[in-house]
């Protein structure tokens, strides 16, 4: 089964939205624990950047897994 640009897209998206859920509820909880002090808007830029990155990995290791699969 192939999958198309629009779905490998779709299901990276999703997968990277759920993954910086999971991190930012992490780093608020785990940050200060070590004692880390970073401000709300710092930690956002931060994971936004991350994010932006995992997304761009995840869609074109999907694409390329895609394409050597045929």
């Amino acid at each position: 089964m192939t999958q198309t640009r629009i779905l490998s897209a779709l299901e990276a998206a999703t997968n990277v939205i759920l993954g910086w859920i999971v991190a930012m509820t992490t780093q608020l909880l785990v940050f200060p624990v070590i004692g880390l002090q970073v401000m709300l808007w710092q930690n956002l830029a931060l994971s936004s950047v991350f994010t932006a990155v995992s997304f761009l990995r995840s869609y074109v290791l999907r694409r390329l897994f895609m394409r050597l699969s045929r």
